[in-house]
């Protein structure tokens, strides 16, 4: 773990308007809409609902000249409502024409993504590539080189095929190695164009988890740019939160990445906020950040008084995220608080003992109390209507630890 804290010390820290990711900064949970950027309030108002979330970036497809004039109004409807939420503009094929024929939007984005896979092909590669570069400099813009294996550089690939056929590299190699050689030439070409290091932002995506590791060691060990984690493509539902935490913490718990999202497939009719909430979960289950309190709950089993134990669980987990929206602001630092819902004897008084505040429920043959523990040490025991009593002992808690006159 030492080293690799040392590998995220190293990183270049990029301003990116109001945020700023890299070096000791808090890894930034990033997100994008997937409205018509050209629909200017759908686009704002999915901005605004992602920000409330806790998406501190934002990143809007460009894809035409209607996108791109819609941008400055986004921005300025997003300013009215008291947004400051970076945007970043994700450009594919066309987007050296786009930012050069509307300025506007070049000015109203905070970053802009490159695809060096598609921004040209042979001699007008290199040619609209530096277009956007000089764009951003211009503009006093950051960007993202933002490299996937679904869009990678063909001629590079297959230099790189020819090659590995000749010295028996095995294929999975040659995609790591095109990948990161993708990346890193293309930084050091904005650079050569004028760019500064502290200007630029990398990302190197697949699907495969084993090999977004290899590819993003190989990054850090090789680089000190700032670098945006993710796969490409997480998949839906389970499997895609499920993908996404683990390809995340392998290489947060290692000091690598100052950006993430979760790419996940939305189910129809979804709330596109879960991608962020993933994130969120990530690094607060790590340890890297905090934005809410925590409440350790157990699974439950043939112990348990199953009804019970869920309807508490569940309650308080309601009631909590309901106190925060209306409260946050009055109770600085309460994301701090460890709350504990546990559903037997067995380890319920333990777990509760380690949290701020735990209630451990009497599980089947058990007396029907059940028994609220305060740092650390047994206060009260509950009978009757547990949870009110429970909510109670909270809000009082909450009130003495968090309030204006607690000790946080």
């Amino acid at each position: 773990m030492q080293e690799a804290q040392l590998i995220r010390h190293k990183t270049h820290s990029v301003k990116i308007s109001t945020i700023t990711v890299g070096s000791q900064n808090p890894v930034v949970v990033q997100s994008m809409t997937d409205t018509n950027t050209s629909d200017i309030y759908a686009t704002a108002n999915q901005i605004i609902s992602l920000s409330d979330a806790g998406s501190e970036i934002v990143r809007v497809t460009v894809d035409n000249v209607e996108a791109a004039q819609a941008l400055p109004e986004i921005k300025n409807y997003l300013l009215k409502k008291g947004y400051h939420t970076p945007l970043v503009g994700c450009f594919h094929y066309n987007g050296h024409t786009l930012l050069t024929e509307v300025p506007e939007c070049a000015a109203a984005l905070d970053k802009y993504r490159i695809n060096p896979g598609n921004v040209g092909v042979g001699n007008k590669r290199d040619k609209n590539f530096e277009t956007i570069v000089k764009i951003a400099i211009k503009n006093n813009k950051p960007i993202r080189i933002g490299v996937n294996w679904g869009s990678l550089d063909q001629e590079l690939l297959a230099k790189m095929m020819d090659d590995a056929v000749k010295n028996g590299i095995d294929n999975d190699s040659v995609m790591v190695n095109a990948m990161v050689e993708s990346a890193l030439s293309s930084a050091e070409r904005a650079i050569a164009v004028g760019l500064s290091a502290d200007k630029i932002v990398i990302s190197a995506k697949v699907s495969q988890i084993p090999l977004l590791k290899r590819i993003y060691l190989e990054l850090a060990h090789r680089s000190n740019y700032a670098l945006h984690l993710g796969l490409t493509e997480a998949g839906m539902g389970v499997q895609g939160v499920v993908s996404s935490a683990a390809a995340l913490s392998s290489l947060l718990q290692m000091g690598i990445g100052d950006t993430i999202r979760a790419s996940i497939t939305p189910a129809p009719g979804e709330a596109r906020i879960n991608e962020v909430l993933v994130c969120k979960e990530v690094l607060q289950s790590l340890g890297l950040r905090r934005f809410a309190p925590s409440i350790t709950s157990c699974p439950g089993c043939g112990r348990t008084k199953s009804d019970e134990f869920k309807k508490l669980t569940l309650e308080t987990n309601q009631f909590i995220q309901a106190f925060l929206l209306e409260n946050k602001n009055k109770y600085p630092a309460i994301e701090n608080l460890k709350i504990a819902v546990m559903g037997c004897i067995v380890n319920g008084p333990g777990e509760s003992k380690h949290s701020d505040i735990g209630i451990s429920l009497p599980g089947k043959g058990e007396e029907d109390v059940a028994v609220v523990f305060i740092d650390g040490e047994k206060e009260h025991t509950l009978r009757g209507d547990i949870f009110k009593s429970f909510r109670e002992i909270l809000l009082s808690y909450v009130e003495k630890k968090f309030g204006a006159h607690g000790q946080t």
